[in-house]
């Protein structure tokens, strides 16, 4: 029998363990001969990225046990951290020390040996985005050198690293420094050339980009580059050789992002001309949003949609999967296509696709727990209208509980969640942590305002000089519309996010009279301070863009910082930090929770050892959730059933 009870108050099977047990999915999957392979982060392990290797019809098998860590710093968002040779053999950077590490997995009691040497200071040589050029007797990447104390003391050049080891690490060579970023140099069929994407601040790799080429001479020496696509107003955001004398890329001179062929006498065509997004942001290195079949077909994601581009007919088709969202990298390999995909009610799985035969296989499965649809909410995808006329795409998802109703006339409690990046995007999938909310009768939308990605350049430009106004409009129109239409509680709206999320839910509640509350995991709240040495190399001009140029606009940085606004507070606030973050760092949460005491105005900080930047233990995963729960409600109102309650100051 149903039971009546407030929103809020449902009891719910799905607890914070089981949602932190799905904290980190699989990703960075690879093809070699007949095996997948994919990094998976382990949340019961102190949030290690574990690597594994398996087949279709067998489970799939540990590669590296604890303590080993598959990941890196590169970034501080890390690059792709694996590349698996012939032998087999899987050469990885670990996270503990940033160095490079070879396993030959041809015997049976095979350990790591170290490629790289160790660095004078800790962390001070960092390496990802590995790739193998022909010949197997070299890996290349990307290397970061720790120049100096300050996070902007970074130099970073594209490196060999010789696979013979032999009696200790072997000298690792340089090949090109063209750029203050750089993504991993791709070599030609023919080892006579290699391709590579590079840019220099204040630009992020959305906004303009080069892609460059140069020859390799016998002796591995590498010539002068050649620009071949890119520029101030176009990212070229992945490069794959198509040929000896062509390459594949993936750019943006229509302000949309294609597929190019790009000859090296700097010839170009559009293979699919389409409004609609091939390529992404470059938050990570290694990212792979298409892949060559090797027929004149090209595996790719329109959107995050699985497609077959046929360049010699110039079309797309969308392939008929089980899962409908994938996500970067792709990988293939013949008529073989793999990736993770996930949908409205699955998370996050490796699929194998044949198109030969038309199976497709699903290689891992979830934790148990949070896998009965009858407690998972089905997001509804909707277009709100912004301020300014814009359309606000978003998810809606509805407090869903096949045990509980509410009483009549009572209108559900909603979460705005808004994505990290800020240019980043919601793709409609199942998300753990808003099950835990709407399985207890709370509702959330995702909102992919203005600035985010997949909708083209001049939607993802809104945000030029923004930042702190159109994301927060954005938000708040989609939350006003869902009161106004009678779907959420006008008087119970909360607002979450992590990193520029937080960003957003701090602005929005120092700016706007539209939420009770907001809980900000890992917030940017002081932008004096992050764009004055705060925050890590790849970012710290990111402000540029978004917010304008220092000294110019420094008024512009006052007036939208919430450090600077804490008096404006709508409501109450809880912040939750990583003690060990390197991009969002906790000073700025402990300056704000200084300003907050004594004001009168709710609050909690909770932060957490050993976490960086995004939760990765369960622990604190779980702690996380419960907090932000019982802090829902205390502030909106209702008694959640089997959380303790936590403590707020004020």
């Amino acid at each position: 029998m149903v039971k009546i009870a407030p929103y809020g108050t449902w009891a719910s099977p799905i607890t914070s363990a089981e949602a932190a047990a799905v904290a980190s999915g699989p990703q960075w999957v690879g093809l070699h001969s007949d095996e997948l392979w994919w990094a998976e982060g382990q949340p019961a392990e102190g949030g290690r990225v574990a690597l594994f290797r398996g087949r279709t019809g067998e489970p799939p098998r540990r590669v590296l046990g604890s303590p080993w860590n598959v990941r890196n710093r590169v970034h501080e968002y890390g690059g792709r951290p694996y590349v698996v040779l012939d032998g087999p053999r899987v050469v990885f950077t670990n996270w503990d020390d940033q160095r490079v590490y070879l396993l030959d997995l041809s015997g049976p009691d095979a350990e790591p040996v170290p490629l790289t040497p160790e660095p004078s200071a800790r962390h001070g040589l960092r390496y990802g985005d590995l790739v193998a050029p022909p010949g197997g007797t070299e890996v290349w990447c990307v290397r970061e050198e720790v120049t100096g104390p300050a996070p902007t003391d970074v130099r970073r050049s594209l490196v060999a690293i010789p696979l013979d080891a032999g009696d200790g690490p072997a000298t690792v060579r340089e090949l090109v420094a063209s750029h203050r970023f750089l993504t991993a140099p791709q070599c030609s069929p023919d080892g006579k050339h290699i391709a590579w994407i590079g840019w220099d601040h204040p630009a992020m790799p959305w906004d303009g980009t080069e892609l460059c080429v140069a020859t390799v001479y016998q002796d591995g020496a590498v010539g002068s580059r050649r620009v071949l696509a890119g520029g101030p107003n176009e990212a070229v955001c992945q490069v794959e050789w198509a040929d000896n004398d062509s390459v594949y890329a993936i750019t943006d001179p229509d302000g949309w992002w294609n597929l190019f062929r790009i000859g090296l006498d700097g010839t170009r065509r559009n293979l699919a001309p389409i409004e609609d997004e091939l390529g992404g942001p470059l938050w990570k290195l290694g990212a792979r949003w298409f892949a060559p079949l090797g027929d004149g077909r090209l595996a790719v994601l329109r959107a995050g949609t699985l497609a077959l581009l046929d360049e010699n007919a110039g079309t797309i088709t969308d392939l008929d999967v089980p899962l409908p969202v994938w996500m970067s990298p792709l990988a293939a390999s013949g008529t073989v296509i793999a990736g993770v995909a996930s949908g409205p009610t699955s998370h996050g799985a490796v699929l194998r696709l044949d198109l030969a035969t038309g199976e497709c296989a699903q290689v891992t499965s979830p934790p148990p727990g949070l896998d009965d649809p009858a407690w998972l909410p089905v997001p509804e995808a909707r277009v709100f209208t912004g301020p300014d006329g814009q359309r606000v795409p978003a998810y809606v998802y509805p407090p869903t509980n096949p045990d509980f109703a509410a009483p009549e006339g009572e209108l559900p409690p909603y979460v705005v969640h808004v994505h990290g990046g800020p240019t980043g995007r919601i793709s409609g999938t199942l998300d753990n942590e808003f099950t835990y909310f709407t399985s207890r009768g709370i509702g959330v939308v995702a909102v992919n305002y203005g600035g985010s990605t997949g909708y083209g350049r001049e939607f993802r430009e809104r945000l030029r000089g923004q930042w702190g106004v159109v994301d927060v409009e954005d938000c708040a129109a989609v939350a006003s519309a869902l009161a106004e239409e009678g779907t959420a509680d006008p008087r119970r709206l909360a607002i979450r996010g992590g990193s520029a999320g937080g960003w957003t839910t701090a602005a929005s509640l120092t700016s706007v009279q539209v939420y009770r509350c907001g809980a900000a995991y890992y917030p940017i709240l002081d932008l004096m301070g992050w764009a004055s040495g705060e925050t890590h190399d790849f970012e710290s001009q990111y402000l540029d863009s978004i917010v304008g140029r220092l000294p110019e606009t420094e008024q512009r940085y006052l007036d939208r910082s919430p450090s600077t606004r804490v008096d404006k507070l709508a409501g109450p606030i809880l912040l939750l930090q990583g003690l060990e973050d390197e991009i969002c760092p906790p000073v700025q949460c402990e300056r704000f929770v200084a300003q907050l005491a004594g004001s009168g105005i709710q609050h909690g900080y909770l932060p957490f050892e050993g976490e960086q930047h995004g939760f990765r233990k369960a622990e604190t995963v779980a702690a996380s959730l419960e907090a932000e729960l019982s802090f829902y409600g205390q502030v909106l109102g209702f008694a959640p059933e089997g959380v303790p309650t936590l403590e707020l100051s004020r």
